[in-house]
């Protein structure tokens, strides 16, 4: 059972963004500083992975706090 109503439940789930979230764009920087190479986004692959690394065959997918369910400093 929902806490909220189903209008107030999709004006909510609107505001939530997609892609370049705060936690994606700090893996981004990390991996950019650490002289890793990626593709955003990649079209190609099923599901549209955050981050992929073609080179070595991996794909990321980032899931920042709203998916877990707390609240931290990213917020």
């Amino acid at each position: 059972m929902d806490i909220v109503s189903e209008k107030k439940r999709s004006e909510m789930m609107s505001n939530i963004k997609g892609k370049n979230t705060l936690p994606e764009i700090m893996v981004r920087k990390y991996l950019y500083s650490n002289g890793y190479r990626y593709r955003i986004h990649d079209i190609k692959l099923p599901g549209k992975p955050d981050i992929v690394l073609s080179r070595k065959k991996i794909a990321i997918e980032v899931r920042g706090c709203f998916w877990h369910g707390h609240r931290c400093r990213l917020i």
